[in-house]
Parts: C-alpha cells; sequence; structure tokens
C-alpha cells in the first residue's frame, strides 16, 4: 500500500485550505492513498466532498467524552467521515507533553471507533548522536502499541519522524531511512508474529523534511511506504510531486 499523508499543521486561512483541498481533491490518484490532515475547524465541511482523497484529523481527546473543554472525541471524528488521526508526532509529544501511555489510550478510542491511527515515533538529535535510536524507537512502539492484537494492528499506520529532521531542512539519508524503516517492520514482526505477506501490507511512512527532490529516492527503499509530509504539503505542486515519486 503506497501512502503519502499531508499535515497541514496550524496553517492556512479558509479561502487558502478550502483551494488547496479542492485542487487535490478533485485529482484523480492512482495507486496512492492520499490522506490530507486539515485543522480540525475544516474537518467537517471537507468530509462531505470527499472524492479522491481521505481524511485525518490532528489530534483526538484521550478521553471518551465529558466537561473537557476544547477537546474532540474520537466518536465525533467518527461521525464526521474521518477515516485516520496522527497520533504521537513529535510536536505533540514535546509541546504538550503528551506520554506514551496517553497515546496508547488515543490508540485504542481511534480503533474503538474505526479510525486507523497514523503511529508517529522517532527520536531525537541527541539519540541519534548516542547512538540509542533503536532503543528510543522500541520504547515507544512498545508503550504506544501496548495491549493491541494484530488484526488491529493491520488497521494502523506507523510513521516514522526523525525529530532532528522536521522542520529543521536536515533528513535522513535514504539509507538512513530504510534502516529505521526495516527496524521497525522486524519489530513487528516479532512482537505480533506476522507472517511476511500480512508485514508487508503494513505502511510505514517516512516523515522528516521529505519534499519533492528527495522523495523518490526514499519511496524507492524497500520498506518505505510512503511519506508524512509537512511544509511540502502546504502547497499543490509540491506535495503533487511528492505523490507522484513512486
Amino acid at each position: 500500500m503506497k501512502v503519502v499523508a499531508g499535515n497541514w499543521k496550524m496553517n492556512m486561512n479558509y479561502k487558502e485550505a478550502s483551494a488547496l483541498f479542492n485542487s487535490l481533491n478533485n485529482r484523480l490518484i492512482n495507486d496512492v492513498e492520499v490522506i490530507l490532515c486539515p485543522p480540525s475547524i475544516y474537518l467537517s465541511e471537507f468530509s462531505n466532498k470527499l472524492k479522491n482523497v481521505k481524511l485525518a484529523a490532528q489530534n483526538v481527546s484521550s478521553f471518551i467524552s465529558g466537561a473537557y473543554t476544547g477537546e474532540v472525541s474520537a466518536q465525533m471524528l467518527k461521525n464526521i467521515g474521518v477515516d485516520y488521526c496522527l497520533i504521537g508526532h513529535s510536536e505533540r509529544r514535546a509541546l504538550f507533553n503528551e506520554t506514551n501511555e496517553v497515546i496508547n489510550t488515543k490508540i485504542h478510542l481511534l480503533l474503538e471507533n474505526e479510525i486507523s491511527p497514523i503511529f508517529c515515533c522517532g527520536e531525537s538529535l541527541t539519540d541519534r548522536e548516542s547512538g540509542v535510536q533503536n532503543e528510543i524507537i522500541h520504547n515507544q512502539l512498545e508503550l504506544g502499541m501496548n495491549g493491541l492484537d494484530l488484526t488491529q494492528l493491520q488497521n494502523c499506520i506507523i510513521a516514522y519522524e526523525p525529530v532532528w529532521a522536521i522542520g529543521t531542512g536536515l533528513t535522513a539519508t535514504s539509507d538512513q531511512a530504510q534502516e529505521m524503516h526495516f527496524f521497525i517492520r522486524n519489530y513487528l514482526k516479532k512482537r505480533f508474529q506476522i507472517e511476511n505477506e500480512i508485514l508487508s501490507q503494513i505502511p510505514i511512512l517516512y516523515g522528516g523534511s521529505c519534499n519533492a527532490e528527495n522523495a523518490s529516492e526514499i519511496f524507492s527503499k524497500n520498506d518505505v511506504n510512503g511519506g508524512l509530509i509537512g511544509g511540502a504539503a502546504l502547497k499543490e505542486d509540491t506535495f503533487s510531486s511528492i505523490i507522484q515519486s513512486f
């Protein structure tokens, strides 16, 4: 499965967001699952117009319902037609202090509401320079996916995002990306006792300053199934080029 997800983060006013959504939504793209992650304020309207793209929320509450001002529940997202949701993004971990345990709770709530998590994991520059990136990723996967069974895993997408390559202009080499994607896939194989045929169907995306210039090389690697795109997803031409990079 080839997947390209565009994380718009907290960018674009209504006019800009609508124009980009409409342009991408009306474009037929063969063999690639295109997922757009706009700010939550736009989700409801966009969900009524879906043609060639899918929608993902950027976040979800860790609570089912109740007096949690400003929160949006998994059930609410499901009711307006959201298919995916980003979970564990490095910005949520760093800026909003989301722990692996909170991330795990959110994953279970999404799956209970038939929304597929796009589970993000990644190491910092200090982790990478210290050579402990595998340990960090293992811990994030182990705790974040605690309690999941194989059927639930098959409804997840994994996104490897080296924190040191997000918004810094730095990018993991294609070999570094492949190395970490292989590590993640091998972890999943051992943890869930998966046969290779099933394992190959679980998308693992690369996120970290992926752009129109380097996407083709990164996507060519055996264990890279696409990308979670940040800044380059805000412009139609660059995002379209990335989609066509397979």
